[in-house]
């Protein structure tokens, strides 16, 4: 039976200044499913991101439900949040994020370490998502000898390299050409394919097209709801 790895229900998020209160999300009721491939999209400012933050544990809404994994996380404190996702969210950001000081397969292991892990069995894992990934030729280089897709390619290994049940990408492909692009969301494809359920944000049709449904948010609110395919 398949069922919600996410549900949030009346989800609202305020931004506060001594002037001016800025309602990001106003009554978000959203579902994943497990092994659901979900594209949000909509304009600049809309609260796509907002919604993935919190969606990812690094902020908490201000009023509403949200259950992730069948438990409610909404009222977490930051290290309840950090511990709660340790593991089982993966993160894919633009700007990709990788240390510049570490080699590729520095990057990619740096996860596993804070699992504290083996060393034996770390190297183990890396080994193996990097052939995933289709980059372990570059294992020794730094991210500037890096193309932008083979940067992400990393990123991408980096997010999965702890097995976790859900990754969350925040415009994977927008700091990419087009070939570059549609390889990163082929390879995000082929791991939805294989069970990781996954919650993108994007501003590109085409890489929304990749999902099995698309949420539109415009002004903090879902104004609909698109299945693909």
């Amino acid at each position: 039976m398949t069922c919600n790895m996410i549900k949030t229900d009346k989800l609202c998020k305020v931004f506060s200044t001594d002037e001016i209160e800025t309602h990001a999300l106003t009554n978000v009721n959203f579902t994943v499913k497990k092994g659901e491939f979900v594209a949000v999209m909509g304009p600049s400012g809309c609260g796509k991101s907002t919604l993935l933050n919190i969606i990812g544990l690094l902020d908490n809404p201000t009023s509403g439900s949200y259950m992730l994994f069948g438990h409610e996380v909404a009222g977490l404190r930051e290290s309840g949040r950090t511990k709660f996702r340790k593991g089982r969210i993966g993160f894919v950001f633009q700007s990709f994020n990788l240390i510049d000081e570490l080699t590729v397969e520095q990057n990619v292991e740096l996860p596993l370490t804070y699992l504290g892990l083996p060393a034996a069995e770390r190297r183990r894992r890396v080994e193996r998502m990097l052939e995933r990934v289709r980059i372990s030729h570059r294992r020794k280089h730094l991210p500037a000898q890096l193309s932008g897709g083979q940067q992400q390619r990393v990123a991408v290994a980096r997010a999965l390299i702890t097995e976790p049940e859900l990754i969350l990408a925040d415009e994977p492909t927008g700091n990419l050409d087009s070939k570059n692009g549609r390889e990163v969301m082929e390879l995000l494809s082929e791991l939805n394919a294989d069970g990781t359920t996954i919650v993108m944000v994007t501003h590109s049709e085409r890489d929304a097209a990749y999902a099995h449904r698309i949420v539109n948010l415009f002004d903090g609110c879902i104004i609909s709801e698109v299945t693909c395919g």
